[in-house]
């Protein structure tokens, strides 16, 4: 596999100082930081397209690879489909508990009428007694639905959350360049079976390095922030100055 060209990502170089510029000798060594990224895959299969090549630049956030999401899908098909079961037992669920509210109402209408008869000797304790046993019936009717609903609630929260996961995933098989950069390299192939941390490629931002040297203690006292130097770079058989 190639690389970019090593002048550009790990050079040795001279450091000269301007108030040094008339010594043959460089007042540093150093070399340009390796701050490649490697991109890898979060999920497991096929990956079905892999649009970079080495050498290529590539911009932020644009999508450069594929990993084979077609199970993803199916199974986010099938949740949708379970959902859309779930919410027609919520309606039904919904449907008995309001029929079931609107009885109770009218028991209670039955009972206060039932009461003042009863007071005033014009039914009797059997009347009175079967109507509070409806009551008391349709209310605990009225309690195991809501149960009933709110474990169908349940079931339709737990779906979403999973669709919701498997839409994350699909998401992350879409791989996206982190940086503007250069490919450096690329460690799969279109058709390869990617897991889980497995390098697809690695890029670098080639216009902003890194540039590291060291300076004796003795140079210290000649050195201050913002102060420009002249830097001498390998550049085939002779060097190039840069300030």
């Amino acid at each position: 596999m190639k690389t970019i060209p090593q002048i550009i990502v790990i050079s040795i170089i001279t450091l000269l100082s301007y108030s040094c510029s008339n010594e043959k000798e460089p007042d540093a060594y150093g070399n340009f930081e390796d701050d490649a990224i490697t991109v890898s895959a979060e999920s497991m299969g096929k990956v079905v397209s892999l649009n970079v090549s080495e050498g290529e630049v590539v911009k932020a956030n644009v999508q450069v690879a594929v990993i084979d999401t077609l199970q993803l899908h199916l199974k986010k098909e099938i949740l949708l489909a379970g959902m859309t079961t779930v919410d027609s037992k919520a309606g039904s669920v919904e449907t008995q508990i309001s029929v079931l509210k609107e009885q109770l109402a009218l028991q209670e209408t039955n009972q206060q009428r039932i009461e003042k008869m009863f007071k005033n000797g014009a039914s009797t304790q059997k009347q009175l007694d079967g109507i509070n046993a409806e009551i008391k019936i349709t209310k605990q009717r009225i309690k195991n639905i809501s149960t009933q609903s709110q474990s169908v609630l349940a079931e339709k929260r737990s779906m979403h959350a999973q669709v919701d996961q498997l839409n994350d995933l699909i998401r992350k098989n879409k791989i996206k360049s982190p940086i503007t950069g250069t490919v450096l390299e690329t460690y799969v192939k279109q058709g390869e079976f990617a897991t889980p941390g497995k390098p697809l490629f690695s890029m670098q931002d080639t216009k902003n390095l890194t540039l590291r040297a060291y300076v004796s203690e003795t140079q210290l006292a000649k050195i201050k922030v913002n102060q420009k130097v002249k830097i001498e770079v390998d550049y085939g058989e002779n060097t190039k100055s840069f300030n």
